[in-house]
């Protein structure tokens, strides 16, 4: 596939925010009660459409248009619930304001959320106190996402994060054909690798128990202020081990994740149990991200903000470098996982 293509079958419907005019976003505003003062500002996000906007005689707002079809009102009803909960118990979450009685509201075909505008900045994470602080404010947090499951939100699994993506690439004939053969060979190889580590995790006793999760939760996920961090986006919020939660906070050389790992669970074990199992799926996990990633920018691909943003996505280029990337993660996925913190 090159940039100028638009690979999808949803291409009818790849332009879902076409009419998500400066008007309309005020206006979807007005229907809830809400007057904006014309104050505009786009805010980093593809999935769904986020912008901030001045309120007249109050605070600015964020609002958050949901992308049509991907998620349903009962799957967005959880994620909001679920910050709630944290709300409730005063863990800093940026959750959805309630106007109405309600968090989840609908203007003109569009599905959307208002949220309180709070500011912050890149956490530290070299810093090991950050770490460990971030790593209680992890434990807080799971604490209450173990106490019961998703009904209708998805779990992150080797079927939806690798299996599922890796045949939706193949049956829209995404990969150039130079490419294919080692594509395959390589992605079947990290598949079968993934699955021996789910099974080594697995070893005396079964997996640990999925929870819900943020689910995506990196530093650009994570806002720092002098009271400490909070976090925003619960978007993609599903079940899954709690590793997942923690290991995209680890960056560097083997010994440098290791320390930063100890940091984490350091404040983690303050209010969460941590079965150490988990770490042998650090990398299968980074893996299943991987394929994923590719998926989902095909999928997008006719949503002309995505080869605008992505305009390397789909060359012969691109792929050779998952190639080459997948060969190191299967790899990765041979040695032994890192080590819980000493007790």
């Amino acid at each position: 596939m090159t940039a100028e293509k638009a690979p999808t079958p949803e291409a009818s419907a790849a332009t879902p925010y076409a009419g998500l005019t400066p008007d309309r976003i005020l206006d979807a505003l007005q229907s809830i009660g809400l007057f904006g003062d014309g104050r505009l500002l786009a805010l980093n996000s593809f999935e769904n459409r986020v912008y901030q906007v001045g309120v007249d005689a109050a605070a600015p707002v964020v609002v958050k248009f949901y992308r049509p079809g991907r998620w349903s009102d009962a799957q967005i009803d959880e994620e909001h619930a679920f910050a709630a909960e944290l709300a409730e118990r005063e863990i800093p979450v940026v959750a959805p304001l309630t106007v109405h009685g309600r968090t989840l509201h609908r203007f003109a075909g569009f599905r959307f959320a208002v949220f309180p505008r709070q500011g912050g900045r890149t956490p530290e994470l070299e810093d090991p106190a950050t770490l460990q602080w971030i790593g209680r404010f992890v434990g807080r947090m799971h604490a209450v996402g173990a106490a019961r499951s998703y009904a209708h939100r998805p779990s992150l699994d080797i079927d939806s994060f690798g299996r599922e993506p890796r045949d939706w690439l193949l049956a829209h004939a995404l990969i150039p054909a130079e490419l294919l053969a080692p594509w395959r060979s390589i992605v079947e190889l990290a598949l079968a690798a993934v699955e021996q580590a789910y099974e080594r995790a697995a070893a005396g006793g079964g997996m640990p128990a999925p929870i819900r999760l943020h689910g995506d939760f990196h530093a650009g996920n994570l806002l720092w202020t002098d009271a400490g961090p909070h976090f925003v986006d619960l978007d993609d919020s599903r079940m899954g081990p709690a590793i997942q939660d923690l290991w995209m906070l680890l960056s560097g050389e083997r010994d440098g994740m290791q320390s930063q790992l100890d940091d984490l669970l350091t404040g983690y074990h303050q209010f969460m149990d941590f079965d150490p199992r988990q770490l042998a799926l650090i990398e299968p996990l980074r893996t299943l991200r991987l394929l994923h990633y590719s998926a989902w920018l095909a999928r997008r691909w006719a949503d002309p903000a995505f080869p605008a943003a992505f305009p390397w996505f789909g060359t012969q280029r691109y792929w050779q470098d998952r190639i080459l990337e997948l060969r190191e993660q299967v790899a990765l996925m041979q040695e032994p996982p890192l080590s819980p913190p000493a007790a």
